[in-house]
């Protein structure tokens, strides 16, 4: 493309008022003024921290239920207006999921106590100081203080649930102060792998927030679509596939409205006026991939390396491949990037694990008396392929 020709399409762009009205509407980043389909989770949350305005210790909360749910937005409504309505109380809020914030107790404890305005060094303070600092800060206030952690399960999955132990147990040295906790989290069989003392202090209340059925995330999606996009960008067919396509999904709203938003960009980029339902086939489509390469991204060293195993054998042609190859190749990216060999037994619950994911598919075979193995094979295409290998490439895993 000529540069006459860029200048001629931004100007048209600039001038284009497009499809959307607003288009951050349909992200994670926009709060609705009305949380539709939640009353009953809303109520609940209140009642369980409005004792908390007039100077009483609540109890910890857990709230679970899959992605998509309104957890985190419900909350967030319940605890911005608790905090508007008394003087009296502090609300910190950290999502676990955060990098350099909750990957050691130290840096959550130091975010924690910068929040509360301490200024504590991201490193070189023993531990147990830092916890100090951080007590003393919150006695000092003489507020009730709520604790949210969003994503709970990923902090214990990366520092245990040591940290969950101490703060559950702070108010038995608090004077001035009260601290309680707001567990979110996704898995709900995580509380089962916590010490049972941590898992009866965290879970004093429980709130479970239901999927969405196609329903509810048609009226989702018509109330944020009349407020995202100008009137006629919609075909009517269009809110009842996303709904239906998110409904099969777990009832996921997030999901919902990545879809719409996802359409939207779609046809912007394609110059047409409106979303028509095979758009929200294209956008399925597009969501998918970036899910994939996003899931592959986090997956961890030893998981990438069974992978990179896999697909190295894949590029050199072999067709019925099965754990004791991948096993074989695996061993030697070991050996030559200093990694850790893990047992053929846990390989193998990798290699299950990348099948749940949808990067391979695995199909188990009985070798008669030499007992049964997996057959396996690549399900990513060419394009994804390549976004793979870049991503094993820049972790140095993938074999010559």
């Amino acid at each position: 493309m000529g540069q006459l020709n860029l200048k001629e399409m931004f100007s048209s762009y600039k001038e284009n008022n497009g499809i959307f009205k607003n288009k951050d509407i349909l992200t994670n980043k926009y709060s609705p003024e009305t949380i539709t389909h939640r009353d009953d989770q809303i109520n609940q949350i209140a009642k369980t921290l409005a004792p908390s305005l007039r100077g009483e210790k609540i109890s910890n909360l857990f709230i679970f239920g899959t992605v998509g749910t309104g957890k985190t937005i419900s909350t967030n409504t319940v605890v911005n207006e608790l905090e508007k309505t008394s003087k009296k109380i502090k609300i910190m809020y950290i999502n676990c999921k955060m990098k350099n914030v909750s990957d050691t107790e130290y840096r959550l404890l130091a975010e924690l106590s910068r929040m509360l305005g301490e200024d504590v060094p991201y490193t070189g303070l023993p531990t147990d100081r830092v916890y100090q600092i951080f007590f003393d800060k919150i006695d000092s206030l003489g507020y009730s203080v709520i604790l949210i952690l969003d994503e709970i399960d990923t902090l214990v999955k990366k520092i245990g649930d040591g940290l969950l132990y101490n703060l559950t147990r702070i108010n038995e040295n608090l004077k001035r102060s009260k601290l309680s906790i707001v567990g979110i989290s996704n898995d709900i069989s995580f509380t089962e792998t916590l010490d049972p003392r941590v898992k009866s202090s965290l879970s004093e209340e429980e709130i479970v927030f239901p999927p969405y059925n196609a329903t509810q995330l048609k009226d989702i999606l018509a109330q944020r679509a009349g407020l995202a996009f100008n009137n006629g960008a919609l075909d009517p067919g269009v809110i009842p596939k996303c709904a239906a396509l998110a409904a099969q999904e777990h009832g996921d709203a997030r999901r919902a409205l990545d879809l719409l938003r996802m359409a939207g960009e779609i046809v912007e980029r394609d110059g047409e006026n409106n979303v028509k339902t095979e758009h929200i086939d294209k956008a399925e489509e597009k969501l998918d991939f970036d899910r994939l390469v996003e899931m592959v991204h986090s997956q961890p060293k030893q998981s990438l390396a069974v992978l990179s195993s896999v697909i190295k054998l894949a590029d050199e042609g072999q067709k019925n491949i099965q754990t004791g190859d991948v096993f074989y190749v695996y061993e030697k990216i070991c050996f030559s990037r200093g990694l850790k060999l893990l047992t053929q037994r846990r390989v193998s619950d990798l290699i299950a694990e990348l099948d749940m994911m949808g990067v391979i598919n695995t199909r188990v075979i009985s070798k008669g008396r030499y007992g049964r193995t997996r057959e396996i094979r690549i399900l990513l295409g060419t394009n994804l392929i390549d976004k793979v290998k870049k991503i094993l490439t820049e972790n140095d895993l993938l074999p010559n």
